[in-house]
């Protein structure tokens, strides 16, 4: 497949990169300003723009397909364990 076929297939997946990119930018602003952005970890804000930009795709074109929710379940997982891990470190710790 080359670049223009693929480009085709995504475009109609996810509508146009333009309507995309403006939605995902909006999302993305909106978290940056927040008061807890900069006191986060890269994990969980690489989690919430990588949320921010399935979303996008989201509202921009195909919202029944699964895979880009899949993937917002997937990247939460992560963080979300990451964090049970330092919750189990921690309580081992204290407890010794």
């Amino acid at each position: 497949m080359n670049i223009d076929q693929t480009l085709e297939e995504r475009g109609n997946r996810y509508g146009d990169f333009e309507g995309h990119a403006h939605i995902t930018q909006n999302i993305k602003s909106a978290m940056a300003n927040s008061p807890n952005w900069q006191g986060l970890q890269d994990d969980q804000k690489e989690t919430l723009e990588m949320i921010a930009h399935k979303v996008g795709r989201i509202l921009n074109g195909d919202p029944d397909y699964h895979d880009s929710w899949h993937d917002i379940v997937g990247y939460t997982k992560l963080v979300a364990d990451r964090l049970l891990q330092s919750e189990n470190i921690e309580l081992k710790t204290v407890a010794q």
